[in-house]
């Protein structure tokens, strides 16, 4: 049985729709879907009453719900203890950061910041963006980096966690250009001649975006999903090598497009082929932190106080942030 089942069938419980909880999951619903079988399979009971609308748990699957609930606190509660005892005495500032951020944004931002605010220790974990998320809220990182735009925004409570906005960052469409410097495919495209396309997997965050870009162009545009892949990294490196168009972030771009080994793949009267997503920093509210189980040991032990890096890091950020 994986912790990932009780996380899905949990959200599952809350949200009582499968297309909804495999949204917020950041998976397929045929994958969701499967995820709560091998669930119910390891229960050997039918934990879920699919003959409902909205979804509902089957008596069974209430037994289960409020065990998970515990399980999953107790599970995440114990993690931060072990992460506690591991870095209490490195003054190493933890962040969690989306995969593609991870490779395009944060090496700059970090040179830009060691330049300005001086040197620091950090640790960086790559995850998906459900998962980075995960990780400020079990409290298993100091601060989380990730893309929002209003369309997509993550669901982090206000009241529970701050946020400082680090920039803006712009997702464009990218070719590899010919001998004359024109991009080998040029969007819109013809009906009869899609370009071909390198696309997103379904789920990835930027891919929601690059939907959203298409639903809102002044003309139809015509593509072919030749490939796919959850980076951007990856889909860079095929435009590179001129198998077809990519919707790429201005910073995983801006060398290549100084050194002309891409080009801009819209032409200049399709100027809605663009969107703006602002990269923004979270921590948890040093008062939430605090407050958290009052007496208990996880929080005697490990949210005592922000450690001081990360909190000078923090009130930096608050003046300094979107300059750097």
């Amino acid at each position: 049985m994986e912790t990932k089942w009780l996380e899905d069938f949990v959200s599952l419980a809350e949200t009582r729709s499968f297309s909804r909880s495999a949204q917020l999951r950041h998976v397929t619903q045929p994958a969701f879907s499967r995820r709560i079988q091998s669930l119910e399979t390891w229960a050997g009971s039918d934990l879920v009453d699919r003959s409902s609308y909205p979804t509902r748990l089957t008596p069974a699957g209430e037994t289960l719900h409020d065990q998970a609930i515990e399980i999953l606190q107790t599970l995440q509660t114990t993690r931060a203890m072990l992460r506690g005892h591991a870095t209490a005495a490195q003054d190493v500032i933890e962040f969690a950061v989306p995969h593609t951020l991870a490779f395009t944004f944060f090496p700059a931002w970090v040179t830009a910041l060691r330049a300005s605010f001086g040197p620091i220790k950090s640790r960086l974990i790559a995850l998906n963006v459900h998962d980075a998320v995960m990780r400020l809220v079990e409290g298993s990182c100091d601060l989380l980096i990730a893309y929002h735009h209003s369309s997509q925004p993550n669901q982090l409570d206000a009241d529970r966690y701050e946020m400082v906005s680090l920039g803006q960052e712009v997702l464009a469409p990218y070719a590899k250009p010919d001998e004359h410097g024109k991009p080998l495919f040029e969007l819109p495209g013809k009906a009869g001649r899609p370009l071909p396309y390198l696309g997103y997997a379904q789920g990835a965050y930027l891919g929601q975006m690059v939907e959203l870009i298409l639903k809102h162009s002044s003309a139809p545009i015509h593509f072919d999903r030749v490939y796919e892949t959850d980076m951007a990294e990856g889909l860079k490196a095929m435009a590179l090598e001129g198998h077809g168009v990519a919707f790429l972030p201005m910073s995983a771009v801006r060398k290549d497009l100084r050194a002309h080994k891409l080009v801009s793949a819209a032409p200049p009267e399709l100027k809605d082929l663009s969107i703006t997503m602002e990269v923004r920093a979270y921590r948890e509210r040093p008062i939430h932190r605090e407050a958290l189980k009052p007496g208990s040991h996880a929080a005697r032990h490990t949210h005592d106080t922000p450690k001081h890096n990360a909190q000078a890091l923090w009130d930096y950020l608050l003046t300094h942030g979107g300059s750097l």
